[in-house]
């Protein structure tokens, strides 16, 4: 069976949504032409870390989010939120993904107290994770209001277009695998699984369509990309100096927090 892909958006939304597609397209061909040959200041000279070329990593986020953005209102995601609720239930709902998009912070600092070889210190990790997390949902939820389209579950908020949810898990399995990917791969590559996850409870949710986790997938890893390229300009970390300082992770009720603790 072959669906048409076609956009029921109106007029504004429809352009803005092309316009976001032939900005964002222009600034990986940007980021191509000056990171070929970028490395992270100060890398091991064994070459551990070493970056790839910026164009390189764009490629996969930028697919996804051109791909949110054709599929965005057709027919075949339609036809696939349908398929998905009859397969889980009309009445089904959990708020599982609420803590699944969190899970690859905790195991990066699980990581961290285990010992295991990072990329960056723990605090320029919080660092990358807040910016990355801060950036991701501001833009997310600029789109969502710019867009305005309508939940699957017919919610009258009209914020369907990218996933929230979505963003923010993709973001934080992204610092996740950064940090971890070349000491750890298979480690760093798990966080993926919880971001997925998150995707997927979204959608079984009815509460975004394919098109709308897509989009956001493709959003938060794109971000924090572009912060951890980006990192060495804000390299200020004044624990490093300092072992009697530390911050301690917490999280409580679906919310994020730190502890800072100083011995004297």
């Amino acid at each position: 069976m072959f669906y048409n892909i076609k956009c029921n958006r109106i007029p504004r939304v429809t352009t803005f949504v092309r316009l976001l597609g032939t900005v964002s397209l222009l600034l990986v061909f940007i980021g191509m032409g000056r990171a070929q040959t970028d490395t992270i200041p100060n890398a091991p000279k064994n070459g551990l870390f070493k970056e790839n070329t910026f164009f390189k990593k764009s490629i996969l986020p930028a697919s996804l989010l051109f791909t949110g953005i054709l599929l965005s209102d057709s027919d075949f995601e339609k036809d696939l939120q349908v398929k998905i609720r009859n397969g889980v239930g009309h009445d089904f709902f959990t708020s599982f993904d609420d803590h699944t998009r969190n899970i690859p912070i905790a195991q990066m600092y699980i990581a961290d107290i285990a010992g295991l070889e990072a990329r960056n210190h723990w605090f320029d990790q919080t660092k990358n994770l807040v910016i990355s997390v801060l950036v991701t949902d501001f833009l997310t939820m600029r789109l969502k209001r710019a867009t305005g389209k309508q939940r699957p579950d017919g919610d009258d908020d009209y914020e369907s277009w990218p996933s929230g949810h979505t963003s923010h898990a993709f973001a934080t399995a992204t610092v996740f695998y950064e940090e971890f990917r070349d000491s750890s791969p298979v480690l760093a590559h798990s966080g993926y699984l919880f971001a997925a996850t998150t995707a997927y409870l979204r959608m079984a949710n009815n509460r975004h369509y394919l098109s709308d986790v897509l989009a956001g997938a493709g959003l938060g890893i794109l971000v924090t990309k572009l912060v951890y390229r980006y990192e060495h300009l804000f390299r200020w970390n004044p624990f490093v100096k300092n072992k009697y300082m530390t911050l301690l992770p917490r999280y409580s009720e679906g919310t994020i927090g730190f502890y800072f603790v100083k011995k004297f």
